[in-house]
């Protein structure tokens, strides 16, 4: 095959991927009758955005050496922020379920809904109620420009971690109309975001193809800058510890674990084709007579295994359906109280 330069064959127009989205038979998540780009090619090395815009890392933020001198003594407890787009009052009341429960809530986009608050006035939002915030910073909306601007904004507002991802298409989600940016991918913007003293963490997803190369793809988003590494629901504790093996010493870890306390959050939890649950995970929770009390024991005892393993500083409680925000908030808190 003919082998375009990257950020011209892939629809992210990634130069350093593949993104967490790749199915299960390789095909492309934007394009499923099309392999992913990434594919055929070897793990491309990281070597810098480019001679015109030196990244050098710069010093901590103080909330960046918070985070990072807290998260060598203690496991986190990061839970998804559930709240509805836009809604300051939704954030508020999942702010107020969550406040003194959880040691930071990981706000990014909402999968659904593209239109967000910018990240850095969301952060703003959660400050004021008293939450810790580790912000998610997606690259489908914003040029070079804007994420610089927007990672100033997150230093000024002392934001514990910063999560560069690439981001969903514009063509998924509820304004397929808008036109998708991708002017850096998550590796681009992960120089970025270390330069600006933050605390940079990045997804891996162990389960997606190409399995023998993701490690891999992470060992160069750590030299990009990454210091954690959210993993991404791979089938339970045990692939987890796995890909931290493989992946090698000095890495932190937070592995995502899935919250489900009813049948429409497994049906939506079912719904992403590119994940893997535990064995019997669902089945179990859809099969138990008091679904929501199941779902989080399940939760409770899932975080404990991810907590036991070596390199693991936390875990991140993942959960949330439009129009049961302030129930997952509970749900989420509960699962908090009980690991504490």
């Amino acid at each position: 095959m003919t082998l375009l330069p990257l950020i011209d064959a892939c629809p992210k127009r990634m130069e350093y991927g593949p993104c967490g989205g790749v199915g299960f038979d390789g095909s492309c998540e934007i394009d499923a009758t099309h392999l992913c780009t990434f594919l055929p090619r070897r793990t491309v090395p990281w070597t810098g955005l480019d001679r015109a815009t030196p990244v050098h890392p710069g010093p901590r933020t103080a909330a960046a050496a918070e985070t990072l001198a807290s998260l060598g003594t203690r496991p986190w407890i990061v839970a998804d922020l559930p709240a509805r787009a836009l809604s300051v009052a939704s954030i508020d009341a999942c702010a107020s379920v969550l406040t003194g429960e959880v040691d930071a809530v990981l706000a990014g986009d909402a999968g659904s809904a593209r239109v967000q608050f910018p990240p850095a006035y969301r952060a703003h939002l959660l400050h004021r109620r008293g939450l810790r915030v580790w912000t998610g910073l997606n690259m489908r909306d914003r040029n070079r420009v804007a994420i610089e601007g927007e990672l100033a904004a997150l230093v000024v507002e002392g934001v514990a971690g910063v999560h560069c991802v690439t981001g969903d298409h514009t063509r998924t989600g509820h304004r397929p109309d808008a036109a998708p940016v991708f002017d850096l991918d998550s590796t681009e913007a992960t120089a970025l975001a270390r330069a600006a003293g933050h605390v940079v963490s990045v997804a891996a997803s162990p389960a997606a193809p190409p399995l023998d190369r993701r490690a891999a793809r992470l060992r160069e988003k750590q030299r990009a800058g990454a210091d954690v590494c959210f993993v991404n629901h791979a089938g339970g504790a045990a692939p987890v510890r796995r890909f931290i093996d493989e992946v090698g010493d000095g890495t932190r870890f937070i592995p995502c674990v899935p919250v489900v306390v009813d049948h429409a959050s497994a049906d939506l939890l079912e719904s992403f084709t590119t994940l893997v649950l535990p064995d019997g995970f669902v089945g179990r929770i859809r099969g138990a007579r008091d679904t929501r009390a199941e779902g989080i024991a399940l939760a409770v005892a899932l975080a404990e295994e991810m907590l036991a393993l070596p390199g693991v500083v936390g875990v991140n409680l993942s959960g949330g359906r439009e129009g049961a925000e302030e129930s997952f908030a509970e749900a989420l808190a509960e699962v908090a109280r009980r690991l504490r």
